[in-house]
């Protein structure tokens, strides 16, 4: 009997120190609402993301038989379709892609992601850390309001905070901050000397010594906490105390006078490509990446910090957070359907929001696809015979390459949202 190029599958969970406790995360709820086998909820645990793919660290399994998704790939390679699995050189089934929600309860790590090149050369220098040799582009899109830090701020902004925030000065040596200054207002914020400038003043602060930075910290926060604070100031106070009392005494809380602090509503999205500096402070997400689990990271975190490779491998591409936003489009004549398409190959992730009692046909897409719904219930059917699988909140299905869909709604609103790739 031939396989069903449709077909629900069951994603894994990770209990990570930053996620929402018990049902206030989306990751619970989405569990809890699809019967996910073997989940209780415990409202002290905290419930970070839950997996949607083939990563070697936490596959997921075919529902009706529990074996790993990617060995059940491997055995009907037309399900990932054949100029997929050429592009991406997909071997034993693995996707190009790795689907996710989290939901942030604490800032994740001051962080950033290697591109490819450079994910080789730590994955073959400290397997036990990088531990697989991919890139790891990445795309959070918004469930609910969301805050992150993203991308290093414009030149400008960044040396008003050295002029008005003397505890932030003090961990930048005066001819690196006075160098800084004198081309933050250049017209060529990306060039060469511009870049060094930015990196000289990241590393400056990010390699201070402990006890010189725990005290400007101490200052910082005391000065805040009484109301002592610059106009400039004014859009970051809450985050350094919230910061500050979340990880206190750590050097992470001083990139808040570095990096873009993004603000967004459900359905805006943003883009961090390699080498892009970013921590998430919190909301719950889409978040879908290239098919990898490498981090670099040199903040608020209590795993293991990598201050040299992050300062060695990041861009220093100033730039309002504008940059990272995804402009959404429609989806191919569709009418219910938005796409999120970042710059980069591996993926694309649509939403789909289908008003009650209402259809959305997908066309076929070349490669394959995992969809998780969000919001509601419907159906979604397929095939010159009208198969089909009814879909509540939480249930994840994978569609093979080149199969036409149809969602129908309901008797409410049936939101889904859909991760691809193509060649």
């Amino acid at each position: 009997m031939k396989a069903a190029p449709v077909f629900k599958i069951t994603p894994t969970i990770q209990e990570y120190d930053w996620g929402k406790p018990g049902l206030s995360s989306k990751v619970a709820q989405f569990a809890t609402a699809a019967g996910l086998a073997g989940f209780s909820v415990k409202e002290s645990t905290p419930y970070a993301e839950l997996w949607m793919g083939t990563h070697t660290k936490s596959p997921s399994l075919v529902s009706s038989t529990s074996e790993p998704l990617g060995a059940y790939l491997s055995k009907n390679p037309s399900f990932i379709g054949e100029a997929v699995a050429h592009k991406f050189h997909v071997t034993d089934g693995n996707l190009p892609f790795l689907f996710k929600v989290l939901a942030i309860q604490k800032a994740l790590s001051i962080q950033s992601h290697p591109d490819l090149a450079t994910a080789k050369v730590l994955h073959a220098d400290h397997p036990d850390i990088y531990k697989d040799p991919n890139h790891k582009p990445e795309m959070a899109l918004a469930l609910t309001p969301f805050t992150a830090l993203c991308g290093f701020l414009p030149l400008p902004i960044i040396a008003k905070y050295l002029s008005v925030t003397p505890e932030f000065a003090a961990l930048v040596p005066t001819a690196i901050a006075e160098r800084f200054t004198s081309l933050s207002t250049s017209s060529t914020p990306t060039g060469l000397e511009e870049k060094q400038a930015l990196k000289d003043v990241f590393s400056a602060v990010m390699t201070a010594d402990e006890a010189e930075f725990k005290a400007q910290l101490t200052k910082l926060v005391d000065r805040y906490a009484a109301g002592k604070v610059h106009e400039e100031e004014l859009s970051v106070k809450e985050l350094v105390l919230r910061v500050n009392e979340q990880f206190p005494g750590d050097i992470g809380t001083f990139c808040v006078f570095l990096l873009n602090y993004v603000q967004l509503q459900p359905g805006e999205a943003v883009f961090l490509g390699a080498g892009e500096p970013h921590a998430y402070i919190s909301g719950d997400i889409m978040e879908c990446m290239a098919n990898s689990d490498n981090v670099i990271r040199a903040g608020l975190t209590p795993k293991l910090r990598d201050i040299p490779n992050l300062v060695s491998t990041l861009t220093y591409a100033a730039a309002p957070p504008t940059k990272h936003k995804v402009q959404p489009s429609p989806f191919r004549g569709t009418a219910h359907s938005t796409l999120y398409d970042p710059p980069i190959p591996e993926f694309s992730v649509l939403q789909v929001v289908v008003p009650a009692g209402e259809k959305e046909r997908h066309p076929p897409i070349q490669g394959p696809s995992i969809a998780i719904v969000t919001e509601g219930s419907g159906q979604v059917s397929w095939g010159l015979s009208g198969d089909n699988l009814d879909l509540g909140e939480g249930t994840v299905v994978f569609v093979g390459a080149d199969v036409e869909v149809e969602f129908t709604a309901g008797d409410a609103k049936f939101v889904v949202h859909r991760a691809f790739v193509e060649a």
